[in-house]
C-alpha cells in the first residue's frame, strides 16, 4: 500500500477526453496540456502513421490515393481500434515524455453514457495498450458538469447537455450519481454533414468537411435571424469545376433545423423523465450546455424557447469535460463513485 502511494506520488495521472473530434488531455499538477483533432495520417500500403492530431488535421480532403486522414471515432467511440491505440500512445507519450523510471499512469477516459459493454472494453484495452496502468471510464456529462463546477455530490437536481462532435449526452446529476440521462447519436459531425447536403441540393455545389465547419461557425445559428448575413463559399459542381457560391445564414439554420430538433427533443424528452423535485431545482437553476457542438449560435435561447427553462453555458464548454476529468484525478474515493461499472 505504501509502495502505490509513493508510485502514484511519482506516476503523472491522466485525464482524456477522448472525442469524436477532439481529444483533450489533462495532466495532475499541470491542467490540461493537449487539446488536439482526433484524427491519424495513414499510408495505406505501408501502414506506416505519417501524422497524428493537428497536422492530421490539415491533410483531410487533400491526400493522395495511399494517405488516408482517419477519424478512428465515431460517434464517440472506438470504430478503429489499432488506429485509436497508435493516437493515444501518440498523445500520452507527447505529454508524459519517455521515461525507463516513470511509473504507467492511473488515466481516466471520459465516454458517453450510451456506451456498449464491448465498447467500454476497447476504449479499457486501448488506454492499457497505449500506457495506462489502471483505467477508469466517466461518464462524460458528469465530468462536464464537475468540470463547470455544479454541486454533483449535493442533494441537488443539475442538468447538463454535453455536445461533442459525435454524440449529444444529456443528464440529470444529484448525489453523485447520473438519475436520468440521454446519449444522442446526433451531435457536431451531423451539423456539418446537414450543411453539406444542403448546399449539394439547394446550390449543386460539392464541399467538405472542413468548409462546412467553418459555414457553421461563422454564420450557424440555431433560431432564423431578423438581420441576413452572407458568407462566400468555395467547392466544386457537380461537372468537378471549382466554382464560387453565396450562402446566407438563414439558409445554414434552415439546413441544421432538423438536427437542432433532435437534440431540443432530447433535452424535453430527459426532463419529461425527471423526478419532480429535481426538475424544480432545474427550473430554478437552470441548464448547463457544454461541449464544442453547443457553441452553435442561439442554440442557448433555441433550448430556453422550447423548454421554458434558461440554458447557459459552462464557464469554458470545449474543455468542460477535461477539467472535470482532472478534478476527479484529486480524488480517487469520487473515481470509485463515479466511474461506470
Amino acid at each position: 500500500m505504501i509502495f502505490g502511494r509513493l508510485l502514484r506520488g511519482f506516476s503523472s495521472n491522466i485525464g482524456i477526453d477522448l472525442g469524436t473530434a477532439n481529444t483533450a488531455v489533462f495532466v495532475e499538477g499541470k491542467g490540461i496540456v493537449l487539446y488536439e483533432p482526433s484524427i491519424v495520417a495513414i499510408d495505406t500500403k505501408s501502414k506506416k502513421i505519417l501524422a497524428v492530431g493537428k497536422e492530421a488535421k490539415e491533410m483531410v480532403g487533400k491526400t493522395p490515393e495511399n494517405i488516408q486522414a482517419i477519424r478512428p471515432l465515431r460517434h464517440g467511440v472506438i470504430s478503429d481500434f489499432e488506429v485509436t491505440q497508435a493516437m493515444l500512445t501518440y498523445f500520452i507519450k507527447k505529454v508524459l515524455g519517455k521515461s525507463i523510471l516513470k511509473p504507467k499512469p492511473i488515466t481516466v477516459i471520459g465516454v458517453p453514457t450510451g456506451i456498449t459493454p464491448v465498447e467500454k472494453r476497447a476504449v479499457e484495452d486501448a488506454a492499457k495498450s497505449a500506457g495506462a496502468r489502471e483505467v477508469y471510464l466517466i461518464a462524460e456529462p458528469m465530468a462536464a458538469a464537475i468540470g463547470a463546477g455544479l454541486p454533483v455530490e449535493e442533494p441537488i437536481g443539475n442538468m447538463i447537455v454535453d455536445i461533442g462532435g459525435g454524440t449529444t449526452d444529456i443528464a440529470v446529476i444529484s448525489l453523485a450519481g447520473i438519475v436520468v440521462s440521454n446519449s444522442l447519436r446526433v451531435a457536431g459531425d451531423e451539423m456539418n454533414e446537414a450543411i453539406i447536403q444542403f448546399i449539394k441540393r439547394k446550390l449543386h455545389l460539392l464541399i467538405g468537411e472542413q468548409t462546412a465547419e467553418r459555414i457553421k461557425i461563422e454564420i450557424g445559428s440555431a433560431i432564423m435571424e431578423e438581420e441576413e448575413k452572407e458568407m462566400e463559399i468555395r467547392g466544386r459542381d457537380m461537372t468537378g469545376l471549382p466554382k464560387t457560391e453565396v450562402i446566407t445564414n438563414h439558409m445554414v439554420t434552415e439546413a441544421l433545423e432538423e438536427t437542432v430538433n433532435s437534440i431540443v427533443n432530447a433535452v424535453r424528452t430527459t426532463l419529461e423523465k425527471t423526478p419532480p423535485e429535481l426538475a424544480s431545482d432545474i427550473a430554478e437553476r437552470g441548464i448547463v450546455l457544454a461541449g464544442g457542438g453547443a457553441l452553435l449560435k442561439n442554440l442557448d435561447k433555441k433550448i430556453e424557447q422550447e423548454t421554458g427553462i434558461k440554458a447557459k453555458y459552462a464557464e469554458e464548454p470545449l474543455t468542460s469535460v477535461a477539467k472535470g476529468l482532472g478534478k476527479v484525478l484529486e480524488n480517487i474515493d469520487l473515481i470509485r463513485r463515479i466511474s461506470m461499472e
